[in-house]
């Protein structure tokens, strides 16, 4: 054999040889199964986290209840870059150009568990109030229902927020929803039963009837895969064709009367979420059924959402009177203590002040201090510039003169 025809040989072996390796690797490669349509969460450093703004892309959008009220916004970050983890309950703060010369601040829940390719907020579209037309509509809202279409994008801030699950409890939780509230506390549930799915939890969701009831298949599917789930769904004002017992479970309000029904007394962790109306009567309600502080933990969703009494005030009850002068308005008014804290006070005398989170973490009621002291009973999340105060968590220690 000559030289030639044994490199021939060698060469058409070796191209054989490719060809079968090619064939195996392509016939693996088209049986094996579709991606999964939710990619696991892997550990990311949490210096992925950013500061300042990142453009994210509205990569879909779904209606979550028949009235069309609630709707979900699902996010990819434009970079393309993986994203951080976060803590369910958390939420994510949007700069909203809401019209040619104004920008609005407003901080939405996630409402999915954590995924590393996109982030979800639902958002309920926010109407007049009911029997007040000459009051606004929700600005941020309206405006994201109305305007925000598939491929829009947004300005966000990294998730924030303190209003997540107490990693080192072990006993039962029970989740108490209104409305919209149910955001945040959906993402908890999720959490709570794939990290511990033989613990006891509750959830009741209150809405006014079927038409607004957001996420009923997601409940639902929950409950029919988790016995340790007990999920109670009250409706305010069923239509008369929603039937007891299969479309809600309780004809009313979620009140203390319904949970000390449905509840065995002692050991739960409440998480609370919802309307001005639902957190005023079950906070001090809780409290009044022998609920110890530290195992009650809420959000405020709106002006005056958790407003506190000076029973129930802490240290803002406490505090002695002090004059608070708003330059801006032109007021001079007595802080008395009554009031959790200085937002909670302006709103109170019908005082305009920007807000956004009421937690101390998205920075919207920062407020130019021209005298005065502002106290603190914890250190917020964000950093306060110099001359200038948190309203939403900060109370006065001495007499005070803010420009609002």
């Amino acid at each position: 054999m000559t030289t030639g025809l044994l490199a021939a040989c060698i060469a058409g072996g070796l191209l054989l040889q490719a060809g079968v390796f090619a064939a195996i690797w392509f016939r693996r490669w088209t049986s094996r199964p579709p991606a999964a349509e939710h990619p696991p969460v892997r550990p990311i450093d949490p210096k992925l986290a950013w500061s300042g703004w990142r453009e994210f892309c509205v990569a879909n959008r779904t209606y979550e209840d028949p009235a069309h009220a609630s709707c979900s916004f699902y996010l990819v970050p434009v970079d393309g870059k993986p994203l951080p983890p976060f803590k369910p309950g958390q939420f994510l703060t949007f700069s909203i150009p809401v019209d040619r010369h104004r920008s609005l601040v407003r901080c939405y829940s996630l409402s999915e568990e954590p995924r590393t390719d996109r982030y979800r907020i639902t958002v309920k579209r926010v109407a007049a109030p009911r029997g007040r037309p000459e009051l606004p509509a929700g600005a941020c809202s309206n405006w994201f229902h109305d305007r925000i279409q598939v491929g829009d994008i947004l300005k966000v801030k990294a998730p924030n927020g303190r209003f997540t699950i107490d990693e080192a409890f072990a006993g039962p939780i029970v989740f108490v929803a209104g409305g919209i509230g149910i955001t945040p506390l959906l993402c908890m549930l999720k959490s709570v039963l794939n990290g511990k799915p033989e613990r006891s939890v509750y959830m009741f969701y209150g809405v006014r009837n079927a038409r607004e009831h957001a996420f009923k298949a997601v409940l639902e599917d929950l409950a029919s895969h988790h016995r340790s789930l007990r999920l109670v769904i009250a409706y305010s004002a069923p239509d008369a064709d929603a039937l007891p017992g299969k479309d809600y479970h309780h004809r009313g309000h979620v009140d203390i009367a319904l949970l000390r029904k449905e509840l065995p007394y002692g050991g739960a962790q409440f998480y609370v979420c919802g309307p001005p109306a639902l957190m005023a009567c079950m906070i001090p309600a809780l409290r009044t059924w022998g609920v110890p502080d530290k195992d009650i933990r809420y959000e405020a969703f709106g002006p005056a959402s958790a407003q506190e009494s000076a029973e129930t005030g802490g240290a803002a009850a406490a505090s002695q009177p002090f004059q608070v002068r708003w330059s801006r308005s032109g007021q001079t008014l007595v802080w008395t203590g009554e009031d959790a804290n200085l937002l909670s006070f302006a709103e109170r005398h019908n005082i305009y002040v920007e807000s956004g989170c009421r937690s101390g973490s998205c920075g919207s009621c920062e407020t130019k201090v021209v005298s005065g002291t502002v106290l603190y009973s914890d250190e917020p999340d964000h950093p306060i510039s110099p001359g200038y105060c948190l309203l939403c968590v900060g109370r006065p220690g001495s007499d005070l003169a803010l420009e609002a």
